[in-house]
């Protein structure tokens, strides 16, 4: 359903002009929502050290997480300290308590922890905290990893409790924003003029089309490739060129549980991965074995995402393709000079603890 309705929020179709009225009524209620926090009615919080908010106004994956891993490496290289903080899209009764916090990767098998923060975990070598407030999380990691000197938030653009100096929103380069309009009729959670507030603009990929609706804001694009094929049951890591080789003549199945499934099939098939059969799976669906395709199939290709959640009964078909952002220097750059550059905090870091 999820991504039927992604691609229908593609163009305009007489059924969601019917849902126009509840777009502008979504409109109203998150333009209240944002003026409450500008005039003081809600509060935003500071966590003390510079906080960078990656996110975006589209439902669906842009390319978020890859650029938060690329990000911190590359802000690492430069020398600083980060702390990744995400909701992690808790699941259960644990979710419901506003204050709770995971630590990763130290419980990073933990169902609640969910699948992008357990691989941001994996991933990117810095503490990873998971919770359904970010300002708190933030305040738990900086209590706990008092070292960390910047706070890179992944995903979160709407959620303005956590006070932020730099916001770098994904654009997806070969969706854009839809048929520019807000949930429900489109694809957007704010209008679009909201890129005009932001620090930068990130295309993944090509994405010029979507400009128009940018003024005077620093755009850059990143790419993804350093593809590698691992196995889930042996840890065999081959490039894809090899993997190309060692997998022909078998029968291959693709499965995506993403926001955007159909840019991993369609990676698949530039890469010369071809023909596969491809199945779909909501964004973060927690994985069963009984989602696995049967004996027909000889090779199982994945996401390393939706590996996340396959590990407990992996067997030797099932490999991810691992993927890194490619950022252009200019982007570390201009993070850089706008963190050296940025007004001091409202708070010390005692006091945000």
């Amino acid at each position: 359903m999820e991504a039927w309705l992604i691609h229908q929020w593609q163009r305009n179709s007489p059924w969601q002009i019917l849902l126009r009225p509840v777009s502008w009524l979504y409109r109203f209620l998150t333009a209240i929502r944002r003026v409450a926090f500008r005039i003081g009615l809600l509060k935003s919080h500071s966590a003390g050290v510079p906080v960078i908010i990656v996110g975006n106004v589209t439902v669906g994956g842009s390319g978020k997480t890859p650029l938060v891993l690329a990000l911190a490496e590359a802000l690492t290289m430069r020398g600083m300290h980060c702390g990744i903080v995400t909701r992690g899209y808790q699941r259960g009764a644990a979710a419901s308590t506003a204050n709770v916090t995971h630590v990763l990767p130290e419980n990073a098998q933990s169902p609640l922890a969910g699948d992008e923060a357990t691989l941001l975990a994996r991933r990117s070598g810095v503490p990873v905290y998971a919770g359904a407030r970010r300002a708190d999380t933030a305040r738990t990691l900086l209590r706990n990893h008092p070292e960390v000197d910047v706070i890179i938030g992944d995903d979160g653009l709407q959620h303005y409790a956590l006070r932020r100096d730099i916001e770098i929103c994904v654009v997806d380069g070969a969706r854009g924003l839809g048929n520019g309009e807000l949930l429900p009729a489109g694809p957007l959670r704010e209008p679009a003029a909201r890129l005009n507030t932001v620090s930068a603009v990130v295309f993944n990929g090509k994405g010029g089309h979507a400009t128009r609706n940018i003024a005077a804001i620093p755009t850059f694009e990143m790419t993804l490739a350093n593809e590698f094929f691992i196995n889930l049951k042996t840890d065999q890591c081959i490039d894809a060129r090899t993997a190309l080789a060692a997998f022909r003549g078998n029968r291959l199945h693709a499965l995506a549980g993403t926001g955007h499934p159909q840019r991993f099939f369609a990676h698949l098939s530039g890469l010369g991965f071809a023909p596969v059969v491809t199945q779909p799976f909501p964004d973060h669906h927690s994985y069963r074995e009984t989602d696995m395709p049967g004996p027909d199939a000889d090779i199982i290709l994945m996401t390393e995402k939706d590996a996340v959640k396959c590990g407990s009964f992996a067997d030797e078909r099932m490999w991810f393709m691992r993927i890194d952002a490619i950022l252009p220097t200019e982007l570390v750059d201009f993070v850089v000079n706008k963190l050296e550059h940025r007004k001091p905090a409202n708070v010390t870091r005692s006091e945000a603890s």
